[in-house]
């Protein structure tokens, strides 16, 4: 029996209206986080012609922020048990607001890469904060398991509307204007968190302890920026070393939790199988969520040679099946064992990728729309009950820490998504791309970078760029039909996790 079914048996107590008015409050950091991970997504074609990165750079503009708050999330939730949840909520929404103007108005690549690294450090202090005041302020845990649903969906929902709302933007204003979006969201925060949200704290923190958020920020730093630097660059000495850095550190982060009085982690937790089963399938999904979002926003605008606006529209179904998806499936475990309901959920998003995978150069706009909303149908529950069960394994007072290793699990899945998955599509695209025989040299560099370079160069280039840009096409296809294939595969081991962790944790 966990900690938190002890408490709430022992003295039930329901929220009334003010709980959930600042349940409203909190939503607007989740949103607004879980957006900018993905409203890149579509920007990214006018970013690279605004800016023209790199290939090395395009992903690292969209996977600096990400590599930045999975780095400080362990650190910013134990931080935010100590120093009071709200506070640090506070301080970390004006930080990320000023950040992502900086964002909207860099004139070169290295300077948008910094700008999102800034976000990335204070969007940090939001995530943990937001889920860890839930645990505080909804004790009963029928409506504490609904915030928490309402809370999750807003963060799969607001990576899913990421690109929806770059589309939008982007089709009336400058590609800056994505980042602008944090200021009057965040605004709202700063005037009613304090009126509505009520601080909280771990009652007894323990000493600081800096080696110990040294070893997590190398252990979690080393190993987003190893695995992103191995899949661009295979196996290289340095995302070798970032990788055998980030064991070591991770090796003697457990060793001093396990020997310290007061532990900033709990690693026993991990025995638990509904918590480490929970943060493994809220990994899993996320993977498989921004993996899908990065290369099929490019497939609607790039091959299939849509507007912005009406590519964005595309998703507008799956965004309303992950939201009805994560609400409804609170009921839905009431009755049924929540581990069941999550496997039941996630083969759904089985069939999505196996769905495009089948169709390959075939899939329709109409495909890739039944697609993300099967996704949705899975992400959706997935993420709904998952965070709940994490939250649910540990006591009250741990719940900043708790928070922060969920997040944990979803940034990292925001990497892995675009660097793995992305990484792998940009492996088979450049492997299977054949330049036609008399493209110019520079036109068949650009092409060789990435799809969006093909189309640039291609356009306007007469008959020789028409024939550039239809062979990088069928390339990317043939990317896409391999991460399918990957994506898959993880939703098959996302469910195989909640068949043997999370069955049985019901009420």
């Amino acid at each position: 029996m966990t900690h938190d079914t002890r408490i709430d048996a022992a003295a039930p107590q329901r929220a009334g209206a003010r709980a959930w008015g600042a349940l409203a409050v909190l939503m607007l950091p989740v949103l607004l986080v879980s957006i900018d991970i993905t409203a890149l997504n579509f920007a990214l074609p006018e970013i690279a012609r605004s800016l023209q990165p790199t290939a090395s750079q395009q992903l690292w503009i969209v996977d600096a922020y990400s590599l930045v708050l999975a780095t400080l999330l362990v650190a910013m939730g134990n931080l935010g048990d100590r120093v009071g949840r709200r506070r640090l909520l506070l301080i970390g929404a004006t930080g990320f607001a000023a950040a992502s103007a900086l964002a909207a108005f860099a004139p070169t690549a290295e300077l948008l890469i910094a700008a999102r690294a800034a976000i990335g450090l204070f969007g940090a202090t939001l995530m943990p904060a937001t889920l860890a005041l839930l645990r505080t302020i909804f004790l009963d845990r029928r409506q504490r398991r609904l915030a928490v649903a309402i809370w999750a969906t807003a963060f799969s929902v607001g990576s899913a509307a990421g690109p929806i709302v770059g589309g939008v933007l982007l089709a009336h204003f400058h590609w800056g204007s994505i980042f602008l979006i944090a200021v009057p969201v965040l605004v709202p925060l700063l005037v009613l968190g304090p009126l509505l949200v009520d601080e909280s704290r771990d009652p007894a923190p323990g000493p600081i302890d800096p080696v110990g958020i040294l070893l997590s920020m190398l252990a979690l730093g080393g190993l987003a920026a190893g695995v992103k630097e191995l899949a661009s660059h295979g196996l290289d000495p340095l995302g070798v070393a970032l990788v055998a850095v980030a064991a070591v550190a991770g090796w003697l982060f457990v060793r001093r939790m396990r020997r310290v009085a007061a532990p900033m982690l709990d690693v026993g937790l991990f025995r638990v199988p509904q918590f480490g089963g929970a943060l493994l399938v809220n990994l899993l999904s996320v993977i498989a969520l921004t993996g899908f979002l990065f290369f099929v926003t490019q497939h609607l605008q790039l091959v299939e040679g849509m507007e912005v606006l009406d590519a964005a529209l595309v998703l507008v179904p799956g965004v309303l099946v992950m939201i009805a998806s994560g609400l409804l499936v609170v009921r839905v475990v009431r009755r049924v064992d929540p581990g069941i309901a999550v496997v039941v959920g996630l083969g759904a998003s089985l069939a999505a990728y196996g769905m495009l995978a089948a169709l390959g150069e075939d899939v329709s706009v109409a495909g890739i729309a039944t697609a993300f909303a099967l996704l949705g149908l899975g992400i959706g529950a997935a993420e709904a009950i998952s965070n709940d069960l994490v939250l649910t394994a540990v006591p009250p007072a741990k719940a900043g820490a708790a928070s922060a290793l969920s997040e944990t699990a979803y940034e990292f899945g925001a990497v892995l998504g675009t660097t793995l998955l992305g990484g792998m599509l940009t492996a088979v695209y450049r492997a299977t791309l054949v330049v036609p025989a008399g493209t110019d040299a520079a036109m068949a560099d650009a092409a060789r970078e990435t799809l969006g370079g093909a189309v640039a160069v291609g356009e306007g280039a007469g008959a020789a760029g028409e024939r550039l840009v239809e062979a990088a096409r069928t390339a990317f296809d043939h990317g896409v039909i391999a991460t399918s294939i990957a994506g898959a595969l993880l939703m098959l081991l996302a469910m195989v996790t909640a068949w043997r962790t999370l069955r049985g944790t019901g009420d």
